[in-house]
C-alpha cells in the first residue's frame, strides 16, 4: 500500500472513441466533481442504482460523495467519461491486496449501448498494472447482464462463481494476446465508424468564412459540384444557386433529413474557430479545414489550433486539418470531391498525405498516370485525424485496391505498426517517407523525438508489411500495379520483347531484385507486328512456368504501336497472372492498354517494371506467410517486477532516470524467466577463490570496468580458470596489465563458466517516440562498427522474433556457417521474446542490455545484463486513445522543429 499519494496521474486523461464512432473525454476523477457524480446518480433509474449499490439510493450522502471523489491514485482509483463536463460513466478500483483490487462500474442509462465500460475497463486496466496490480475482481448481481458481458468480452481470462445470490468475477489484468486482440478490434471499429460522416458523407455544407483564404473554400465548392455527389450540398458565404449568406441563415431554412453530416470551411482563423458550435447545432460529425493561420504560424496560430481541437471534440465532432487539402470520399451518396483541384476520376486507389502541398502534388502525379481515386485524405496540421485513423476507415472500404500513405512525420508508430500490418493482410499499403526520413516536421506538427537511428522506423515498417517506395516514381509504379493487376504467385518472370539484349538486360535487373526471370520462348524480331506478339503471348497464356510477365516492345521507326499494346491488353484481359509493359507510348493507366476493363500498367523503363514487380512479389509472400502468434512466454510476474522497482522509481523526478544494483536486476530479470549466469564481486584474491569454491569451478575472471568487462581481447576477461592458483595468478596479472593503460581496476566479478558458444547483445529500450523497442546484434567490434542490428517493435509475435534473428547478416553464425557447429537458436529467440514482453510491460524500464548472451549448441547464457530505469511516461498499451488536442490538462506532444 502506498505511503504518499502520488500527484495527480494526467498522463491517464485521454480522448477515446466509442462504439457509435463518437469521441469522448476519460480522465481520473477530481474533488470538484461531487456536483456532477450527484447529477449523474440522480438521473439513473432506482435498477441502475440498485445494480451498482445492492441497494436502493436516491441520493448518494455527502461522506459517500467525498469517498468517491477524493482517491489517491494508487490504491483507490477511479475514472471518469465526461461530454461537455458532464461525467456520463465512472469506473473504479480499490485495492483489496499487495495485487488485487475490486472494480466497480457504473454507466449512465441514456449511454447504454455505446461501450463506455469497455472503454473503462481498458484503462483501468492499464491504471492498475502501473501501479502493480495484477488482479481484478467484482461482484455483480446475476441480473446485471450488461456488466457481466464487459467482463467476458474483454478477453480476459475470467472465473465466476455464484454465491448467496451474488456473481463473483475475478480475472487477471495482464494483457494476453486475446486481450490485444480485442483491443485492437475495438479500436478499428470504432474508428472507423468515426470517420464515417467524413469518408461516407450523406450530406455536406461548404463554407467561406472571410480572409484571402477563403478562396480554398471556392475552389472546394466547384470540385464537390461538379464531382458527381448525389447528397444535399449547402453553400454559405459563396456564391451560387441557393446559397446562404450565414451558417445562422441555413440552420434556420434546412430540413431535418437535408442537415450536413460534414462542414468544409476555409477563411479567418478566429471566425473557423468561432464556426464550430454553430457548425454543431446545425448536426455536424466532421470538419474539414482547409486553411491556415494555426499552428504553423507561432505561439498564437498554436493557441487557436488548440482553441479549435477542444471546440470541436466538445461537440463530438472529427477535425481534419487545419491546413489540409481536402479529401476525396466513395460512399452511398456518391462521390465528394472536395479538393481546391479537380481530383482524379473514381478508381481503386487510396491516398493519404499530410501537407497541403504534398496533397496536391500527389493528385497531380495520380491523374498524370491516369490511376483513378477511391479515396484521398490530407491531414494539414493533423490536429485530430491522422494516417492511423483514416487506414482504420480503409479496412471497412471493399472497393480499395491499393492504399499509399505519404509520410512527413509519424505521430504514434507503435500503433501504425499495429494498424498497418492488419491493413496490409488484405489491401497493399505503400509508403513514401519524406526526405528518406518520414522523421521530417513541417510547421504546424507534433511530433515527439527519439532517440533511435532512422533504421528503426525503416524496420518497423517491413515488420508490418508495409511496402516502402523511395521516390514517388517509385510508389507510382507499385500503386499502379497493384490497383490494376492480381499479385504475383512468386517469382517467376517471364520476358517478351522485340530485342534480345533489352530481354537480357531487364531480365539481368530482375535477377538483382531477388526474381527468378527466363525469356518466354525464343523471343520476338525487331521488326515484330502486333500478330507476332498476340501469337507468342497466347502461347504463354498455356505456360505455367511463370509468376508474371513483362512485356517490353521497342519500335524500330520510333514513335508508339498501338495495336501491339492491343494485343498485349487483350492477353492480359484473358489470364490471371500480372502482366507489365514497357515501351513507347503509354504510360501509367491508359486506354491503349485496357480490354474488358482491366488495364495493363505501362512503365518508361523496363527496370521500373521489374522494381515494381518485385514490390508486388515481396508483399505476395510477406502475405502468404503466417503472421505468427503474440508471444506470451511461460512463467512471468509482471506484477511482481512492478513492486520491486516502485521503491526505486518513488524518489526519481520525471526525466530522471538510475541505474539498478546488481542484485535488483537478476530478481527482475527472474520475473520474466531470464536468469543470469551466477557471479559475485570480489575485490581480493582471497575473495576469489571463496566465490569460486561457492559457485564451483571452473570460473571467469571479469574487471568490472564499463569499458572492459566484456573485452577478453583488451585484457578486462580470463575464461576457463580452474584452480586456486590460476586464478589468482590471473587477477594480479589483469591487475599489472591493466594498470599499465592507467585503468587498474578496483573490483572484480568471478562467474561461473558458461557453456562455448556465440556472443550475443539483445537490448531493450524505452523511447519517447517509439515506445518500446527490441534490438538484436550479434556481439564483436565488426558487428558494431557495421551497424548489423536488428530492431523489432513490441508486441511480437514468434514470426517477428525469429526474423529479427535472422535478418541479421552475420546470423549464419548460429546455423552452422562455414563448419561452425548448430547452435540453439531456439533458446535464444526465447530470450528475445521475454525482453520484448517485458519491455512491453514495464514502461519504467529506460533500458535493458543483456551482453553477452552466449549462444551455445544448448541453450543461451545471460553473462552479464544492465537495467536502467525512470518513471513511466507511457500508458499507450492494451487501451484505445485519440491524439490529444490539448482538453483541459489532457498530456500533449511538445511542438518540436526536429528530432
Amino acid at each position: 500500500m502506498s505511503e504518499e499519494a502520488p500527484p495527480y496521474p494526467a498522463h491517464w486523461e485521454a480522448d477515446v472513441v466509442l462504439r457509435d464512432g463518437v469521441p469522448m473525454h476519460i480522465r481520473p476523477i477530481r474533488p470538484e466533481d461531487a456536483q456532477a457524480l450527484q447529477e449523474m446518480h440522480q438521473r439513473q433509474s432506482p435498477l441502475s442504482q440498485y445494480y451498482r449499490f445492492f441497494a436502493p439510493m436516491e441520493r448518494l450522502s455527502d461522506k459517500d460523495l467525498h469517498r468517491f471523489t477524493h482517491v489517491d491514485h494508487v490504491d483507490r482509483v477511479a475514472l471518469v467519461l465526461t461530454s461537455e463536463e458532464r461525467i456520463l460513466a465512472v469506473g473504479r478500483y480499490d485495492r483489496l491486496d499487495t495485487d488485487v483490487a475490486e472494480v466497480a462500474f457504473y454507466v449512465a442509462d441514456s449511454e447504454h449501448g455505446r461501450g463506455l465500460g469497455s472503454v473503462l475497463l481498458e484503462h483501468l486496466a492499464a491504471a492498475g498494472r502501473e501501479r502493480g496490480v495484477a488482479r481484478f475482481t467484482a461482484e455483480v448481481l446475476p441480473a446485471n447482464a450488461r456488466m457481466i458481458r464487459v467482463f467476458r468480452d474483454a478477453g480476459y481470462e475470467v472465473r465466476q462463481e455464484l454465491d448467496d445470490g451474488v456473481l463473483h468475477v475475478d480475472f487477471h489484468i495482464e494483457e494476453t494476446g486475446r486481450s490485444w486482440a480485442v483491443m485492437a478490434e475495438r479500436e478499428q471499429r470504432a474508428e472507423s465508424l468515426s470517420m464515417r460522416a467524413m469518408l461516407a458523407a450523406g450530406s455536406v455544407v461548404v463554407a467561406a468564412l472571410g480572409g484571402p483564404e477563403e478562396v480554398y473554400a471556392r475552389r472546394a465548392a466547384e470540385s464537390v459540384t461538379a464531382g458527381g455527389f448525389d447528397g444535399p450540398v449547402h453553400l454559405v458565404g459563396l456564391p451560387g444557386e441557393g446559397a446562404y449568406a450565414t451558417l445562422t441563415d441555413l440552420a434556420a431554412h434546412v430540413a431535418e433529413e437535408d442537415r450536413p453530416d460534414l462542414a468544409v470551411v476555409a477563411g479567418e482563423p478566429d471566425a473557423v474557430v468561432a464556426a464550430v458550435p454553430q457548425l454543431a447545432r446545425l448536426g455536424v460529425h466532421a470538419v474539414a479545414v482547409l486553411s491556415g493561420g494555426f499552428a504553423e504560424e507561432g505561439p498564437e496560430g498554436r493557441r487557436r489550433q488548440v482553441e479549435l481541437g477542444r471546440a470541436t471534440r466538445a461537440a463530438g465532432m472529427r477535425l481534419l486539418g487545419p491546413a489540409s487539402y481536402g479529401l476525396v470520399a466513395s460512399g452511398p451518396a456518391g462521390r465528394l470531391a472536395a479538393t481546391p483541384r479537380p481530383a482524379p476520376g473514381p478508381g481503386g486507389l487510396a491516398l493519404f498525405s499530410q501537407s497541403a502541398a504534398a496533397g496536391a502534388v500527389l493528385l497531380g502525379a495520380v491523374e498524370r498516370r491516369g490511376i483513378g481515386v477511391r479515396g484521398f485524405v490530407s491531414a494539414g496540421n493533423r490536429a485530430d485525424v491522422s494516417g492511423n485513423d483514416t487506414m482504420q476507415a480503409w479496412q471497412d472500404d471493399d472497393g480499395i485496391r491499393a492504399a499509399v500513405v505519404n509520410l512527413e512525420s509519424i505521430g504514434n508508430p507503435r500503433k501504425f505498426s499495429r494498424i498497418a500490418r492488419r491493413l496490409g493482410a488484405t489491401t497493399p499499403l505503400i509508403t513514401l517517407l519524406s526526405g528518406q526520413t518520414g522523421q521530417q516536421v513541417p510547421p504546424g506538427h507534433r511530433v515527439r523525438t527519439t532517440r533511435e537511428p532512422q533504421r528503426v522506423l525503416a524496420e518497423m515498417l517491413d515488420q508490418a508489411g508495409v511496402i516502402r517506395a523511395r521516390t514517388a516514381a517509385e510508389m507510382l509504379d507499385l500503386a499502379q500495379l497493384f490497383v490494376s493487376q492480381p499479385l504475383p504467385r512468386g517469382p517467376r518472370t517471364a520476358v517478351l520483347s522485340n530485342s534480345g539484349a533489352l530481354t537480357s538486360t531487364i531480365a539481368g535487373v530482375a535477377r538483382s531484385h531477388g526474381l527468378r526471370p527466363r525469356p518466354a520462348g525464343e523471343g520476338l524480331t525487331a521488326l515484330a507486328t502486333a500478330q507476332d506478339y498476340a501469337r507468342e503471348l497466347a502461347r504463354l497464356q498455356e505456360d505455367d512456368s511463370w509468376d508474371a510477365l513483362v512485356v517490353a516492345h521497342v519500335p524500330p521507326f520510333g514513335g508508339p504501336d498501338p495495336a501491339v499494346w492491343r494485343a498485349v491488353a487483350d492477353a492480359a484481359a484473358a489470364g490471371d497472372r500480372p502482366v507489365l509493359a514497357s515501351g513507347e507510348g503509354p504510360a501509367g493507366l491508359t486506354a491503349e492498354l485496357t480490354s474488358e476493363g482491366r488495364t495493363v500498367p505501362a512503365y518508361a523503363t523496363g527496370a521500373d517494371a521489374v522494381a515494381a514487380l518485385a514490390g508486388a512479389v515481396a508483399h505476395a509472400r510477406w502475405r502468404a506467410t503466417g503472421r505468427g502468434e503474440l508471444v506470451d512466454p511461460s512463467g512471468i510476474a509482471p506484477a511482481r517486477a512492478r513492486e520491486l522497482l516502485a521503491p526505486v522509481l518513488q524518489p526519481l523526478e520525471a526525466g530522471e532516470s538510475t541505474r539498478l544494483e546488481p542484485e535488483l536486476v537478476a530478481e527482475l530479470l527472474a520475473c520474466y524467466g531470464l536468469d543470469l549466469v551466477p557471479s559475485l564481486a570480489v575485490t581480493t584474491p582471497q575473495e576469489a577463490v571463496a566465490a569460486a569454491e561457492d559457485l564451483g569451478w571452473p570460473v571467469a575472471l571479469k574487471t568490472r570496468d564499463e569499458v572492459l568487462r566484456h573485452r577478453a581481447d583488451l585484457g578486462g576477461v580470463r575464461l576457463d580458470l580452474r584452480t586456486a592458483e590460476e586464478l589468482t595468478g590471473a587477477m594480479t596479472a589483469m591487475r599489472r596489465d591493466l594498470a599499465a593503460t592507467g585503468r587498474e581496476p578496483a573490483a572484480f566479478d568471478v562467474q561461473r563458466m558458461a557453456p562455448p558458444g556465440v556472443a550475443c547483445v539483445v537490448r531493450g529500450t524505452e523511447d519517447e517516440l517509439y515506445g518500446p523497442v527490441v534490438s538484436f546484434g550479434l556481439g564483436g567490434d565488426a558487428v558494431e562498427l557495421l551497424d548489423d542490428v536488428s530492431y523489432r517493435i513490441p508486441p511480437l509475435t514468434d514470426v517477428d522474433v525469429a526474423q529479427m534473428v535472422r535478418s541479421a547478416k552475420a546470423s549464419p553464425r548460429l546455423f552452422g556457417h562455414r563448419g561452425l557447429p548448430v547452435l540453439d537458436v531456439r533458446a535464444l529467440e526465447n530470450v528475445i521474446a521475454r525482453v520484448s514482453v517485458l519491455t512491453d510491460d514495464l514502461p519504467e524500464v529506460r533500458q535493458i542490455l543483456l551482453n553477452p548472451v552466449l549462444v551455445a549448441r544448448r541453450g543461451a547464457a545471460i553473462l552479464s545484463a544492465v537495467v536502467e530505469v525512470s518513471p513511466p511516461g507511457r500508458a499507450d498499451s492494451g487501451r484505445r486513445v485519440l491524439p490529444g488536442v490539448g482538453a483541459s490538462g489532457a498530456k500533449m506532444e511538445p511542438w518540436t522543429a526536429a528530432t
